[in-house]
């Protein structure tokens, strides 16, 4: 059975989701997930996983930022808060939470999102073997390096399917800091609507998005790979991952309801180049018209990638 994973902006987006068909919300606040569509309170938190449960879906919190000193403080109680509210599994990228789990007395089943550093089965079997119940596949990852990866994991490696590729991180506010310089009205500026481009290349159109964890810019194009879906199922890639960070909220729920038709045809074994074509024309009918979409790095050639 193939697994949807979306991620939430509001409880209003949540109950379409899973309405939708979703089979995991994902969802966190700011100061310990990165790159979320909303920064949700603790209430909220409790509020979406009990959403999730009565819909008999899974809650997963992100819990895969870069947890410094100061935010270590926090973590414990955090997770505390969490395990108590009966969230299904969370995702870390930073070994010390799995510490802090363990000496808190708290653990709670958890998939180990390193960001790009999750490129091989070997790495991913390493996380198993310590506690993890799958990984996020890194988004540089192409297909032909899936291949070989699929044979050899021991736990499931989540893909994303559609969404936004962040390129660079960087801690600094370099947004607010750019604002402050130029005496630019913050205010006035279209959220989450800022491009940048490479001098001499005009058309590059990288998306950028700051938060408490700092400046984060994203790949010219989001990444859409309905079409390759057939590929990833062959292999046995059935957990799937939707980030809606720059889609709205309504367009996003009809995202999420192509990938969840294009399940259905797979599943049924029914999926042909007509049902493809449709799917894929809807996602980019409700796809931001200011961002483009392609298949990311999955037809890369692995020895092009240094």
């Amino acid at each position: 059975m193939i697994e949807i994973t979306a991620t939430v902006a509001s409880l209003e987006q949540g109950r379409a989701l899973l309405d939708a068909g979703v089979d995991t919300l994902y969802f966190g606040m700011e100061a310990f997930g990165l790159r979320l569509p909303h920064s949700f309170t603790w209430d909220e938190q409790s509020q979406l996983i009990d959403l999730a449960h009565a819909a008999g879906k899974k809650a997963t919190v992100a819990v895969n930022g870069i947890m410094h000193p100061e935010k270590m403080k926090e973590i414990p109680d955090y997770l505390k808060f969490l395990k108590a509210s009966g969230v299904d599994q969370i995702t870390l990228g930073d070994p010390g939470i799995i510490y802090a789990m363990k000496k808190n007395n708290c653990e709670i089943p958890f998939l180990y999102d390193g960001q790009t550093l999750v490129t091989s089965s070997r790495q991913i079997n390493f996380w198993a073997d310590h506690g993890a119940i799958g990984a996020v596949v890194a988004r540089e990852v192409p297909f032909a390096e899936l291949e070989k990866m699929a044979p050899n994991l021991h736990v499931f490696g989540e893909v994303q399917v559609f969404g936004p590729t962040c390129i660079h991180q960087s801690k600094r506010p370099l947004l607010q800091n750019y604002f402050d310089y130029t005496k630019v009205d913050v205010d006035e500026v279209a959220d989450r609507e800022l491009f940048l481009s490479e001098p001499k290349k005009p058309e590059t159109h990288y998306g950028i998005f700051e938060d408490s964890n700092g400046t984060h810019v994203f790949a010219d194009n989001d990444l859409n790979l309905l079409p390759v879906l057939p590929k990833l199922a062959t292999l046995s890639y059935d957990h799937w991952k939707l980030d809606g960070l720059f889609t709205p909220e309504n367009d996003f729920v009809e995202v999420v309801e192509q990938f969840v038709e294009a399940r259905h045809h797979l599943e049924k074994n029914i999926w042909s180049q007509a049902v493809n074509d449709h799917l894929t024309q809807e996602v980019r009918r409700w796809h931001p018209a200011k961002r483009g979409l392609d298949l990311g790095f999955f037809e890369v050639d692995p020895a092009s990638v240094q």
